[in-house]
């Protein structure tokens, strides 16, 4: 009589499947969330023309759109832990990107400039509390892998660069600016449900609040980092709202695709810092050096190569920035990362804000051109400060 034989299946695969699956499915909702975020934020320069002619101010002004984001963030960023100490740092992100959503419908219907400026202020509170908590809420989704929460949250602000802004500019110009504000609150609340439904709960940790925020304040080579953060990232958006003006200077016709190849340049500069962690003193030098150059390719330019040349470095330097900024803060400061990362977004909404008006300012007053130098020479005198701070190995 035969044996029953028994066959036995290799589960390996399929466990090894399902633990990728829960790696990366929270890495994703939280990159996603960012990306619509951030792309929302900057959405007033690809539709920038558009938008001042509706609501009846000038470029410059219309610029501000961005800056009032900013002022929000800079008050939001170091501030809202300190405000919810203990609340679940998942139940935080969601609440943000409804905010976030709803202040994209707000904007789309905006009858006049100043409920405008009132959307993008809810904004910039979503945007710097959900950039201050995502790093800490992805490390505790998928331990030990910083880097890769880093480049993933980095990369999709780079997609949505790629995508995004092209794509509003499009939109605008077929079915009017307020229909990419639209889209962006749709994709919005969607993105907060995917968040909720895929990461875990994230309880805040037990030194949270107001005396983290103070011990972490108090290390000086972190607070001269984050004053190098805030040159670059003045020196980048003293010219990002106001791209298309510089494109259509050289190019009108060009528009779209130099925005598209903006955000690819990105795209690589973004993989490549997280291939550069490693090196983290010279990637954080190198960064701001690319974004002068860009920008003075770009300002420089009445050719469409050296345009574009410009462009893509431009983009490729300043998508470096989040990445290697971000791991700086929080190998500089570890035990108060939280507080680290809240600084770093201070630092990048303050100089969003500065940025952005004195950059309408020279946009109003000489052209885009000079706006770019400017940026180009603030970027360059980051550099030089980066270069000389140290960074402690991993």
């Amino acid at each position: 009589m035969l044996e029953p034989v028994t066959i036995e299946h290799d589960t390996a695969p399929v466990r090894a499947s399902t633990r990728a699956s829960r790696e990366w499915s929270p890495v994703i909702a939280l990159a996603t969330g960012i990306a619509l975020l951030v792309a929302s934020e900057f959405l007033p320069a690809s539709v920038l023309p558009a938008m001042a002619a509706d609501l009846g101010v000038s470029e410059g002004t219309a610029g501000l759109a961005v800056a009032a984001t900013a002022i929000a963030g800079a008050v939001t960023a170091p501030s809202i832990a300190v405000l919810l100490p203990r609340t679940d740092r998942r139940l935080v992100l969601v609440a943000l990107l409804a905010a976030g959503a709803l202040a994209n419908l707000a904007v789309a219907i905006a009858p006049h400039f100043a409920l405008l400026l009132a959307g993008r202020l809810v904004l910039g509170v979503a945007i710097a509390g959900y950039w201050s908590f995502a790093f800490g809420v992805g490390t505790h989704a998928v331990p030990g892998r910083n880097r890769l929460v880093s480049t993933a949250l980095a990369f999709g602000v780079s997609v949505a660069t790629v995508v995004a802004l092209p794509i509003a500019s499009l939109v605008s110009d077929v079915l009017g600016w307020r229909a990419a504000f639209v889209g962006a609150a749709v994709l919005g609340a969607l993105s907060a449900a995917a968040v909720a439904a895929t990461v875990p709960p994230v309880p805040a940790h037990p030194a949270a609040g107001l005396a983290m925020l103070r011990r972490a304040i108090r290390n000086r080579r972190l607070v001269a980092g984050v004053a190098c953060i805030v040159l670059v990232a003045f020196g980048n958006f003293a010219a990002y709202p106001y791209i298309r003006l510089a494109i259509e200077r050289v190019d009108p016709g060009s528009t779209a695709w130099l925005l598209l190849a903006w955000g690819i340049g990105g795209m690589a500069g973004t993989v490549a810092a997280g291939a550069l962690a490693r090196w983290l003193r010279p990637a954080a030098a190198l960064a701001p050096v690319l974004i002068a150059v860009g920008l003075l390719l770009t300002a420089t330019a009445t050719a469409l190569p050296p345009l574009a040349v410009g462009v893509v470095l431009w983009g490729f330097g300043f998508n470096m920035v989040p990445v290697a900024t971000q791991l700086w803060v929080t190998r500089v400061e570890p035990e108060r990362a939280e507080s680290a990362m809240s600084l770093q977004v201070t630092a990048f909404q303050v100089a969003i804000t500065l940025g952005a008006s004195m950059g309408g300012v020279i946009v109003d007053a000489r052209g885009v051109g000079p706006a770019l130098v400017v940026g180009a020479s603030v970027a360059a005198v980051a550099a030089l400060g980066f270069g000389l701070l140290r960074v402690p190995r991993e």
